[in-house]
């Protein structure tokens, strides 16, 4: 069997590597020739532990290729799975422009039966225009199907969740084209791994339902920790006795500034458009959104109060992606925070471990140093916005030291607060009191 990965972003990226791993023959397409070159050079286009190693090896042994040539890919292919990129329009709905280029594309080389993959997040109701796009462009001697089999990777562990997933959702009507999926997907079945095996539009309804409700646990314990700022409760504290009901489970219970990312913003979204299609209201996704934009305000706020006033200070800020081990930037809470703390009058001095060089063109006014430590130099105050690992045991002595001020506001709460006050430090956390000096 052959596979085609239409889009060798992400997601594609990804898939590609991991079903060659199965043992499948890949290959890897993508019009944009500067990022195939790339890869064929053994060069990432983006940062996700393990997958360099990953896809060089497959490369090796021969299952894994690129190409810019789809029309040929596709006629060699057994299963055409797309993973390009769906992006909101300013209405909160889903762009599918590069879906219905990649199906008219399907339509004038359908030589045999295809079994046509979704694995872009789309919302209902793009199995059929696939299918429709497919019958109206092809010339209609031969059959294929259209299956929807969302991805749930987590960006920092993507290849494991690959690898050892909660589950597979497989969306389709066509008993031979569930055959290919459970025949590609047959080391997982081995594995034990769960399947769920649905029509179209549920399968493609199960993605946005996901990440909706894990927004929503996001967004809730973010109104909860401010609640727990104005009363004296501590919101880790909190947070644990929620989590160990296991009808709730802690993941997903972590007070910050809100989440970011390609998925939740762009997924929520997505939903609450998908339901006002249908002339209905999801008042808790809508909800959620609303909190999720006021918890980057709060946070901004926090950043003010904490440093009195920011005009001709100098803020350290440690961390730019939305979350730690990705280089993805997309919809980060850091750099729309960081955006409102220069419109008041800010040094800011920033480091992240592998976001540097992709946030130069989005922050030009702010400088970018090479360790958490440059950027601590001469700080009246040092923000921390995303938990990278190697945030969390910074030598405190070294900082004060460094400081101009001791004070640490920690968006992440990745410190314990009375051992920040005893080494000497005003921390300011979400969901916690504030300790230390002038506290």
């Amino acid at each position: 069997m052959k596979i085609c990965i239409v889009g060798t972003g992400y997601v594609g990226l990804v898939t590609g590597a991991c079903l060659a791993d199965f043992g499948i023959e890949v290959v890897g397409v993508d019009k944009d020739a500067a990022k195939i070159a790339m890869l064929e050079d053994g060069e990432m286009p983006i940062y996700e532990p393990g997958l360099k190693t990953l896809v060089q090896k497959n490369v090796d042994e021969g299952r894994l290729s690129f190409s810019t040539d789809l029309g040929t890919v596709i006629e060699d292919s057994t299963a055409i799975f797309i993973a390009v990129g769906t992006p909101p329009l300013p209405d909160g709905s889903t762009d599918l422009r590069f879906i219905r280029e990649v199906a008219t594309s399907i339509s004038q080389h359908l030589n045999s039966y295809k079994v046509i993959v979704t694995k872009s997040t789309v919302p209902i109701g793009t199995g059929s225009l696939i299918t429709t796009i497919v019958q109206e462009g092809s010339d209609g001697d031969h059959n294929f199907a259209v299956v929807s089999n969302p991805e749930f990777l987590r960006e920092g562990s993507a290849i494991q969740d690959f690898q050892r997933p909660d589950r597979v959702v497989i969306g389709t009507d066509d008993p031979k084209a569930l055959e290919t999926m459970l025949d590609i997907y047959s080391p997982l079945r081995v594995a034990g791994v769960p399947f769920v095996t649905t029509n179209v539009e549920s399968a493609e309804l199960i993605k946005y339902a996901s990440n909706s409700f894990l927004a929503t646990k996001i967004s809730f314990i973010n109104e909860v920790a401010e609640l727990c700022e104005r009363s004296g409760a501590d919101v880790e504290v909190v947070a644990l006795g929620m989590g160990l009901d296991h009808r709730i489970g802690s993941e997903f219970l972590r007070p910050g500034p809100g989440f970011g990312g390609s998925c939740f913003p762009k997924d929520t979204s997505a939903m609450a458009s998908i339901a006002r299609d249908r002339g209905l209201r999801f008042r808790i996704v809508e909800s959620v959104l609303e909190v999720n934009e006021h918890a980057r305000t709060r946070m901004l706020d926090k950043i003010v109060e904490s440093f009195g006033t920011l005009e001709g200070k100098r803020v350290a800020v440690l961390g730019l992606t939305f979350k730690p081990d990705t280089d993805d930037i997309r919809e980060s809470p850091a750099i729309s925070i960081i955006e409102g703390m220069l419109k008041l009058g800010p040094e800011i001095r920033a480091y992240d471990p592998v976001a540097n060089e992709k946030c130069r063109p989005l922050l030009p006014d702010i400088v970018f140093c090479d360790s958490a430590y440059e950027a601590a130099r001469d700080a009246d105050g040092l923000v921390i916005m995303t938990e990278w690992n190697q945030f969390r045991k910074l030598d405190r002595e070294t900082l004060r030291s460094l400081m101009k001020q001791p004070l640490i506001v920690d968006l992440r709460n990745i410190y314990e607060p009375l051992d920040m006050a005893r080494a000497g430090f005003r921390y300011v956390s979400v969901g916690r009191a504030t300790v230390g000096p002038e506290a």
